[in-house]
């Protein structure tokens, strides 16, 4: 499976981006583990996070291919040790007398948020890293997870370094 890679990619702000942008992942036949895009700083353009597992070489063929296209601005792989990465969850679980205080003492020690509340069900919301996210689901699988959904990572690095959209 090999080492995961984090690259953070500015676009334009175009129709049709983020599908060139996954399509040459899978023209290459490499699967992505997290894709997630929003606006920047600068509404003319997007920044793409993609989590993918692979090696060095398979690495660089990516970030080869990335810096061709056409919208494509700016190219990098962020170091995990340097950068602040973070997911959202948002997950639904029954709501039953017998067990909701565990839940709740689940949701405190993550430091999640119950975000909906219903005689029948539970919403709550975590953000964290990856791993963080991973445990929370499995501790509240025994409890009757009826729905769940997450973003995908996103990732800024520490500091003063930036990936900068060209103006």
């Amino acid at each position: 499976m090999g080492q995961q890679y984090v690259i953070g990619v500015i676009v334009a702000n175009v129709s049709g981006v983020l599908s060139r942008v996954s399509g040459m992942f899978t023209r290459r036949g490499f699967n992505i583990d997290s894709l997630t895009v929003g606006e920047t700083e600068s509404s003319g353009f997007s920044r793409i996070t993609i989590a993918f597992h692979g090696d060095d070489d398979m690495k660089e063929r990516i970030l080869q291919q990335l810096q061709k296209l056409h919208d494509v601005r700016e190219v990098e792989v962020l170091d995990t040790k340097d950068s602040v990465i973070r997911e959202l969850l948002l997950i639904k679980v029954r709501n039953k007398a017998e067990i909701r205080q565990d839940i709740m003492t689940a949701v405190e020690i993550f430091r999640s948020k119950i975000v909906d509340y219903s005689p029948t069900s539970l919403t709550c919301e975590l953000t964290g890293e990856t791993s963080k996210i991973d445990a929370f689901i499995e501790l509240l699988k025994p409890f009757g997870i009826m729905e769940m959904c997450r973003t995908g990572i996103v990732a800024i690095e520490r500091g003063e370094n930036c990936l900068k959209t060209v103006k």
